[in-house]
């Protein structure tokens, strides 16, 4: 993303921001090989669902449920949103 296009859509760089963090597992684009990890593509709605399991404690994770906690419930609406657009 350029700077210029950054500028016109802070909303959307803050939410790429916050999905960089998610690289470390997931792979760049959210399209980690080989692991069963990628998440890149995926519909928003069950990424969210996913998130929000794991914030709520209703899913277990190694890692998930502490990212989750850290962010509003629309904060992880909009990673969802991200990860989802990466087609």
């Amino acid at each position: 993303m350029t700077a210029q296009a950054q500028s016109k859509d802070p909303a959307a760089f803050q939410a790429q921001v916050w999905a960089a963090s998610c690289m470390a597992c997931h792979g760049p684009d959210g399209r980690a090989e080989g692991t069963g990890l990628a998440i890149g593509g995926r519909p928003a709605k069950d990424l969210l669902g996913k998130l929000l399991g794991y914030k709520s404690g209703q899913l277990k994770g190694t890692i998930m449920h502490q990212h989750a906690k850290g962010y509003s419930d629309e904060e992880l609406s909009r990673i969802a949103d991200h990860f989802s657009a990466l087609k």
